[in-house]
């Protein structure tokens, strides 16, 4: 998953100029679908690691190596608010279990299966407390794409929805955490510090379960090759997007992701769905870039965002 709450990367941090000049000449559309392709190909990845150190193991080299690199890359100080640790605290917390019910989803159900019921979280945020009656389509649609999801095709492990189902939930939680991050702290220091706070407590767990299979070379090697490919590529290329693009567009152009899982799963993973599923995947990719599109222009220029 990517650190994709555009209200929160847009306040929250200036981008290293050396990245800004490597990625200047690339359209933000093209940055945002790299972004894309970088996440899934992850969790392909991460999906390969299961065999060796299991979802716990896999979470714990993730979150470890993309910790250390953007604590390197940043170098934020500890001196920050009571009030802003608190919500550094908070943020750790949800991003290490959204990655941790991810991951176990992952390990039980089809990548584009999981990928689409995790992305139903930030829909539901932006359909939140809408009165807006084409909103009400769009959840429509949505809950049109998860019964087809269950219910089109082929087995499907009841527990691998549910983990889906609260990743996602944790997903939705991460976003309005995620713009209480951007207020609280500068640049990325606050992302830095939350990642910390999420390897400290996955990391327990995946050494608890994985044990000396961890600090193989190669199954190191894949770990920071996972924290580059899933948190710290598309971290960098939605920050230069987001300097280019309204967050109405960004969040159009994310709707993407579960069609692009689906599509990496089946290009790198040899994960099939039935023509159902493909159907639903594409519900929630509809519904998702509906809701943002119309959530953004129902706003006035000066109204807060609801995330």
């Amino acid at each position: 998953m990517a650190i994709t709450d555009a209200e929160a990367i847009n306040q929250a941090p200036n981008a290293p100029s050396l990245s800004s000049r490597a990625f200047a000449a690339v359209p933000p559309p093209a940055l945002i679908l790299l972004g894309i392709v970088s996440v899934q190909v992850g969790s392909a990845l991460a999906k390969h690691l299961f065999n060796e150190v299991g979802s716990f193991g896999t979470v714990a080299l993730r979150l470890f190596f993309a910790a250390l690199v953007l604590m390197l890359w940043w170098r934020p100080s500890p001196r920050l608010s009571r009030r802003a640790w608190t919500v550094v605290i908070a943020f750790g917390v949800v991003l290490g279990l959204m990655n941790l019910f991810f991951y176990l989803a992952l390990s039980r159900i089809p990548l584009g299966i999981a990928a689409t019921l995790d992305f139903l979280g930030p829909l539901a945020i932006a359909l939140a407390g809408s009165r807006r009656r084409l909103d009400a389509l769009w959840a429509l649609l949505a809950t049109t794409g998860v019964l087809l999801l269950t219910e089109g095709g082929g087995h499907l492990d009841l527990l691998g929805v549910l983990f889906a189902l609260t990743a996602g939930s944790c997903w939705g939680l991460y976003i309005l955490l995620g713009a209480a991050l951007g207020r609280h702290t500068t640049e990325s220091n606050g992302l830095a510090l939350s990642m910390v706070v999420a390897a400290l407590i996955a990391v327990p767990s995946g050494t608890a379960n994985a044990g000396t299979a961890l600090l193989h070379p190669w199954v190191l090697l894949a770990g920071l090759g996972l924290a580059l490919l899933s948190s710290v590529v598309p971290y960098t290329t939605d920050v230069e997007a987001l300097r280019r693009l309204p967050p109405r567009v960004f969040g159009i152009l994310m709707s993407l992701e579960p069609a692009m899982a689906a599509l990496m799963g089946l290009l790198l993973l040899n994960e099939s769905l039935h023509w159902p599923q493909w159907l639903a995947v594409a519900c929630v990719v509809i519904a998702s870039a509906g809701a943002t599109l119309g959530n953004r222009e129902s706003q006035s220029p000066d109204a807060p965002s609801p995330t």
